[in-house]
């Protein structure tokens, strides 16, 4: 198994790909929009430059799925894992498509009684199947007025932000990125702390997954963020429901603490009197 690092931007380099693939590469796995800090892959270019070299191309949509336009065959993509309750569906399913033609193989990872044409055996979950459906064909349906909506709400919020504090870094490229996922660094702020401070607001200092471990993210420590930047980010997540009034009222909180907590950082009072913080060597005792 090869890994490929990721950009500055967190987008991977098309050229690294490339270089990486031969003649044993059978598959290539990629995220569609990061889960993190909400950067959109290139898939339409990974999926034609494995086709052009024979080679099956998947791809974790998860957060695309329902969020940004997604054509299995514009985009060249033999298997997609998607969620259903990162589409408003229920927690606990699921689906991975297999494309038909070229015909893609998978071995079952666990045997029974052959549902699912053998792929995964055990009783389908009709409840959980149907409410996945329906919010797939809701989310279709609202595909083009959701992204507008979110994108609006997620300018609103960066930029009441932005306009009030200062040293704040936006991770991951904005340009290529889906608005609903917002992660900004606060610097000489600790994220848990300004979590703390902000209860009353469903927010995260990384990804749900790993929301046991106190070590910094490491998708941030991947696009080569510091590590106290890394350890000062919040992810912000903008949905269907969200509101005006939703994006002020945390716009305002996170100003207000983030004012809050830097005023008692002595780093914050150092870098206010214009001291390079970075050049200081520390001693330990």
């Amino acid at each position: 198994v090869t890994y490929l690092p990721v950009q500055s931007s967190g987008v991977i380099d098309m050229n690294v790909l490339r270089d990486a693939m031969n003649e044993r590469t059978s598959l290539v796995s990629i995220m569609a929009v990061n889960n993190e800090i909400g950067v959109k892959q290139p898939i339409k270019e990974i999926g034609e430059l494995c086709r052009s070299k024979g080679v099956f191309f998947h791809t974790d949509a998860a957060q695309a799925v329902g969020k940004i336009p997604i054509n299995v065959n514009d985009l060249n993509i033999d298997l997609m894992s998607i969620s259903g309750h990162k589409i408003y569906g229920p927690k606990g399913v699921g689906a991975l498509y297999v494309r038909r033609r070229p015909r893609v193989r998978v071995e079952a990872l666990q045997s029974g009684g052959g549902q699912e044409r053998g792929i995964r055996s055990g009783t389908v979950p009709t409840p959980l199947t149907v409410g996945f459906g329906t919010a797939c064909a809701i989310a279709q349906q609202e595909l083009e007025y959701d992204h507008k909506w979110v994108e609006y709400l997620s300018k609103r919020l960066v930029d009441k932000i932005s306009a009030e504090l200062t040293k704040v870094i936006r991770n991951g490229d904005p340009d290529h990125s889906y608005p609903g996922c917002v992660n900004l660094s606060f610097a000489y702020v600790e994220g848990e702390s300004l979590l703390m401070a902000l209860k009353d607001v469903a927010l995260s200092s990384g990804s749900a997954c790993t929301s046991a471990s106190l070590e910094p993210s490491y998708v941030l420590r991947a696009i080569g963020s510091d590590e106290d930047l890394a350890h000062s980010s919040i992810r912000f997540g903008i949905g269907r429901f969200s509101t005006e009034e939703e994006m002020d009222y945390t716009a305002e909180k996170c100003i207000h603490h983030v004012k809050r907590l830097r005023a008692m950082s002595p780093l914050w009072e150092m870098v206010e009197e214009g001291i390079d913080i970075k050049t200081i060597k520390w001693s330990q005792h």
